[in-house]
């Protein structure tokens, strides 16, 4: 710290040990308002309305932003959750409690009771009759409520971003609105929510590398889930019909504008409904829940208005890539020559990757960037969809699709595998191709849940979608960090 953040450190704690000397606890136990800002705001504007004689009273709390101590009068700028509101404090009427004001200092939480009415300039404020101290601040506010330039401390102390930068504030709390649209949205439509395993035996159900533990009762490794498909998977074979889970989800990877390791992800499984019930679905589900919680079903994302409007445009995979690469993937039916080719447009490709991943490559680098509207990309190859169903009429490819916006996917969806057989037949392929591609991350098997197959699992659509990419879309954030309240970030060296 520096020597003049020392110094306004102890300047603070000078204060705070006047303030007990004056018999004042800096820190009470409780305080009871009656409004915030904006209700109160509101309140005298309605009054006003009625009668302009009419002076009502509220008790308002909040953090001080500002304070002009004028001697006989201050006025001091407090902050709720709310807003804003200014309070005027005069000595002849606060007696002694107007000395208060000498030992409060910016970041202070005050609590303060007396009458709303409007300036001489026609702001509303709150003419103080009695003055709290609720909490004393022995440090700073953050560069005198100007913002917070510096990403990384905005990110690692983010008590000081929503501090500074109300607008992060009103993100996180469209986050909540979008994320309390989707559950309403599922219970609308009959679904049962439900929470499965966060440490589980085998991290199954996507191609991730996990998080590993140990439990020291049970002696035995553990994992963090990479995602809760197996366990909602087992609940339709259970019987229930119809079901969702949203949840925190890790995976051992990359920080990029679109990744952290840890995430939330929303996971919903239907009896008797396939990938094109799934796609209807979730263009209902995010063109209403958008409407709900931002107020329009279109958005501006890194300077594109997105319009989530349905039908979305679907688009099969294989044609996606063969007009943006020129590559027909048709021509290249194994690893080895499907690299060759990508090597030939420049495309990275290291020793021994599979057939899969460098198919994935092509997505990535040739598709995926393009497709700004919201678009799903359907029927996947077999060998990147391992728990979904083959298509009747083109046995080598599946029934999935993942939806994409603003250039990223957001969803992922497949008409759900359930032979048991050729379940267990892929996921033995996953193993072996896990031993040829060791630096490669695939399905696992999971024998438990293959025996919960075997009891029969009806025709099921299935689909997993990024909760914190979606709340980018919706509010126009470019970096999931600025829609994670606590990010992943680095060590401080």
């Amino acid at each position: 710290m520096t020597q003049r953040g020392d110094e306004l450190i102890q300047n603070r704690r000078a204060n705070l040990v006047r303030l007990i000397e004056r018999g004042v606890d800096p820190y009470p136990p409780r305080f009871t308002r009656t409004h915030t800002t904006k209700a109160a705001t509101l309140r005298f504007e309605r009054a006003e309305a009625r009668n302009p004689n009419v002076a009502p009273k509220a008790t308002l709390a909040g953090r001080i932003t500002r304070l002009r101590d004028m001697g006989r009068a201050s006025f001091v700028d407090i902050l709720d959750g709310d807003g804003s509101i200014q309070i005027f404090l005069q000595r002849n009427v606060l007696n002694g409690q107007y000395e208060l004001i000498k030992e409060l200092d910016l970041g202070d939480f005050i609590g303060v009771k007396g009458t709303l009415m409007r300036t001489k300039s026609g702001e509303i404020s709150l003419a103080a009759r009695e003055l709290t101290v609720l909490a004393k601040a022995v440090r700073p506010p953050p560069e005198k409520w100007h913002g917070l330039q510096d990403q990384e401390k905005r990110y690692r102390q983010r008590y000081l971003d929503l501090m500074s930068n109300r607008d992060v504030l009103e993100i996180m709390r469209m986050r909540s609105r979008i994320i309390s649209g989707i559950r309403r949205f599922f219970d609308r439509h009959g679904f049962l929510e439900v929470d499965t395993p966060v440490l589980v035996p085998i991290p199954a159900g996507a191609m991730a590398q996990p998080f590993e533990t140990h439990h020291n009762a049970l002696d035995r490794t553990l994992y963090l889930r990479i995602a809760t498909e197996l366990y909602l998977k087992r609940l339709i074979v259970g019987g229930i019909d119809k079901v969702y889970e949203l949840g925190r989800v890790f995976r051992n990877e990359g920080i990029d504008q679109d990744h952290n390791p840890e995430f939330t992800l929303l996971e919903s499984y239907e009896a008797y409904a396939d990938y094109t019930t799934v796609m209807t679905m979730v263009e209902e589900m995010v063109s209403s829940v958008a409407l709900a919680a931002v107020g329009s079903i279109t958005t501006t994302f890194d300077g594109n208005e997105i319009d989530f409007t349905p039908p979305w445009p679907r688009l099969s995979l294989l044609e996606a890539i063969k007009t943006h690469s020129g590559i027909d993937i048709n021509d290249y039916p194994d690893a080895e020559s499907l690299a060759e080719r990508l090597r030939k447009s420049d495309v990275p490709v290291t020793y021994g990757e599979s057939r899969g991943r460098l198919i994935d490559k092509l997505v990535s680098t040739y598709v995926e960037p393009g497709l700004i509207q919201p678009t799903f990309l359907i029927d996947y190859p077999v060998e990147m969809s391992p728990l979904a169903k083959a298509k009747s009429d083109a046995p080598h490819l599946t029934e999935r699709f993942e939806a994409f916006a603003g250039g990223m996917e957001i969803a992922n969806s497949f008409t759900e595998l359930n032979d048991p057989a050729v379940q267990r037949q892929r996921l033995e392929e996953q193993e072996e191709l896990r031993k040829r591609y060791q630096g490669e991350d695939l399905d696992r098997m999971d024998e438990d849940f293959l025996v919960a197959l075997e009891h029969g699992m009806p025709p099921t659509g299935g689909l997993g979608m990024g909760i914190d990419r979606l709340v980018m879309l919706l509010t126009g954030q470019r970096s999931i960090r600025d829609v994670v309240l606590f990010p992943q970030i680095r060590n401080i060296l």
